[in-house]
């Protein structure tokens, strides 16, 4: 977790947060986009929880999680940086950029830098078709991406 929290703690604030948005329409998606700002991610913990509160299954709420790339089952390194794996970004070059990133970095999708400043991670389209292939680092886009155009973003970025 980004803050350190107990285990009464870690109950006492998913309350809040679930009883923020429970009488809402459709309240997943602001219940865990909440969680996620107070911790960074998901923690296994509170899916029963929420499931409970919203008369919803523990499948349910993993299957939520597990489907939107926003959503983080472990915790992330300071800086995410996201490659497209969609068709489009397939179809100019994303397989071999990826494995270029992932060599240069010297981790996976979904592993983190040990120094912790930088977690890796695949995203199914970011909407830059027209420009494949893509990659993301926070809120910068990068089109037409290559392996030093992904390295410049990475050190500019201070990861």
């Amino acid at each position: 977790m980004t803050k350190a929290a107990s285990s009464a703690d870690l109950s006492e604030r998913l309350g809040a947060i679930i009883a923020a948005h429970r009488d809402r329409e459709g309240p997943l998606l602001p219940i865990l986009h909440d969680i996620q700002a107070e911790w960074g991610f998901i923690p296994d913990e509170a899916e029963p929880v929420i499931a409970a509160a919203l008369g919803l299954t523990r499948a349910e709420i993993h299957g939520v999680v597990s489907f939107y790339h926003d959503f983080r089952e472990k915790p992330a390194g300071r800086h995410v940086l996201r490659l497209c794996r969609a068709e489009a970004c397939q179809s100019m070059g994303a397989d071999a950029l990826a494995d270029q990133v992932r060599a240069a970095l010297g981790i996976d999708f979904h592993e983190t830098t040990r120094d912790g400043r930088l977690t890796l991670e695949p995203v199914f389209c970011l909407g830059l078709c027209a420009c494949a292939p893509s990659a993301q680092m926070g809120a910068r886009l990068l089109g037409r991406a290559d392996l030093a155009k992904v390295q410049r973003l990475v050190a500019e970025a201070g990861a």
